[in-house]
């Protein structure tokens, strides 16, 4: 086999395993809240959130806010940046981000907002209006 063969299957095969790793590190699960506490890496949570909560901090220009999972569990979220335009219509807010000295710091906002996903108008087979 010819050297220019060789150093170019070693440079394919280099560049295979960056992606591999790149792609494993922009994973980033699903966990309960307990979970996040435990783990200290990079993770997302879900929940509801606690509208009257809200707060944001000009001075460290953070929005601090509380969500509560399905487990009934709640957490504080804070997160450097503004808050999202349409968070009081929030339905469920995804962070990701990781827990740091007894709260979730998020890197990202998420919100999920009902009107963006239900159609109007649309009848149940039951006859109940959606």
């Amino acid at each position: 086999m010819q050297p220019k063969y060789i150093v170019g299957s070693i440079i394919v095969v280099v560049f295979i395993a960056f992606a591999a790793m790149s792609f494993q590190t922009s994973l980033t699960p699903y966990v309960p809240f307990s979970t996040a506490m435990e783990s200290g890496k990079t993770v997302q949570v879900k929940g509801t959130t606690l509208a009257e909560s809200a707060r944001y901090d000009e001075v460290g220009k953070t929005f601090n806010f509380r969500l509560v999972d399905a487990a009934g569990d709640e957490m504080l979220i804070i997160y450097n940046g503004v808050k999202p335009s349409n968070f009081e219509q929030a339905k469920e807010v995804v962070a990701k981000g990781r827990y740091h000295q007894g709260n979730f710091q998020a890197d990202e906002l998420l919100v999920k907002c009902p009107s963006k996903y239900e159609a109007e108008g649309v009848e149940h087979p039951e006859g109940v209006k959606l």
